[in-house]
């Protein structure tokens, strides 16, 4: 009977012990996801909230400091705009004919003044004779007398001729390049441009830009290639404007062999008047992500927002930028890159509750 009794117990203790062990079996892999989650939920609370669009990130402060998360204000700064603009190279040949017919009618000039000096003394010499008893007759006297009035009405037409030849090249092409086109010799300017080491370039500037200086210079690029940058030299104000574009013309020279007349450029880094309010970015601030600028503002004590901004101008301690960011607005400068894989986080697991 004992023994009986036995064989139960040991069979009743081994059901228990296999059933044990079934349900070990079974419920281990649900309990370790059950645990995992928790210690998860836990660990890495979500920090990011959402509200009218705007995306915020919530980190205390002490963790703020084990993160070496800081901030600095923003600088408030004055910038003067860069503008772009348009031009065309131009072909000088209207210059080059100017040119030839000027220097003609020099050169006649120079002809009908020796030619001027002999009849004038020509005419002193018969002059004398004829007052020394008659010994030429008047009318000898008096055709030499015509031949200097007809050499100095000739001079006065070849010097009225080259007067508006020079006037006309003003009226078109401006005083710095009439004055090196009337020179007898070639100046270095347009004996470049006649053997089409350098080309001339006439931009059309907005009215609220500044004055060229003298020395002074501009970056241009032809339209069909913007990345091909070359510096153009500024030569003088252009005289006449162009037809399709409003504004003030100048003449700008550039070393170039790969431009030709007719080509239309884009002038750009030309300095506008007026000078714009904002704020300097440091470079510190700026995290990159999708292609674009990103900054982190402090919006409260422990919170920060991720904000888009604009790197198109660099300044020496950062960018200079004029939008959502105002005068003492502070954003982060060391752990900026964290906050931004905090924001990534908290999306990864917004996807998989999804």
């Amino acid at each position: 009977m004992n023994r009986k009794i036995a064989i139960i117990l040991g069979i009743q203790a081994f059901i228990i012990v296999m059933l044990f062990w079934l349900l070990v079996f079974y419920g281990k892999d649900e309990f370790e996801a059950l645990t995992q989650a928790q210690e998860e939920e836990i660990a890495t609370p979500n920090l990011v909230t959402s509200k009218e669009g705007i995306t915020a990130i919530k980190v205390n402060s002490a963790t703020q400091i084990q993160s070496d998360i800081k901030t600095s204000p923003l600088k408030a700064s004055m910038h003067q705009a860069n503008i772009s603009t348009y031009g065309s190279v131009l072909s000088i040949d209207s210059l080059i004919d100017l040119r030839t017919r000027y220097l003609a009618a020099k050169s006649e000039i120079e002809v009908l003044r020796t030619s001027l000096t002999q009849n004038k003394n020509e005419f002193a010499r018969l002059q004398s004779l004829n007052q020394d008893d008659k010994n030429v007759s008047d009318k000898v006297v008096a055709i030499s007398a015509s031949n200097v009035k007809a050499d100095e009405a000739r001079i006065a037409a070849a010097e009225s001729t080259a007067k508006n030849l020079a006037d006309s090249m003003r009226q078109q092409w401006g005083e710095s390049l009439t004055i090196q086109a009337t020179q007898p010799n070639v100046s270095e300017l347009l004996q470049n441009l006649i053997a089409s080491k350098e080309v001339l370039i006439q931009t059309t500037l907005p009215f609220d830009a500044a004055e060229p200086r003298e020395n002074s210079g501009i970056m241009i690029a032809p339209t069909a290639a913007p990345s091909h940058t070359i510096r153009a030299h500024y030569i003088s104000r252009a005289p006449f404007s162009n037809p399709t574009i409003q504004g003030k013309t100048y003449f700008y020279r550039a070393v170039s062999t790969e431009l030709r007349a007719g080509m239309q450029i884009n002038a750009i880094n030309a300095t506008s008047n007026k000078s714009v309010p904002g704020v300097i970015v440091p470079n510190d601030a700026i995290i990159w992500y999708a292609g674009k600028p990103w900054v982190y503002r402090k919006t409260a004590k422990e919170q920060f927002s991720r904000l888009p901004i604009k790197t198109d101008i660099e300044v020496e301690t950062g960018w200079f930028y004029q939008g959502n960011l105002k005068e003492n607005d502070e954003v982060v400068t060391s752990g900026a890159q964290l906050l931004l894989s905090e924001e990534f986080k908290s999306q990864i697991t917004n996807e998989n509750e999804d």
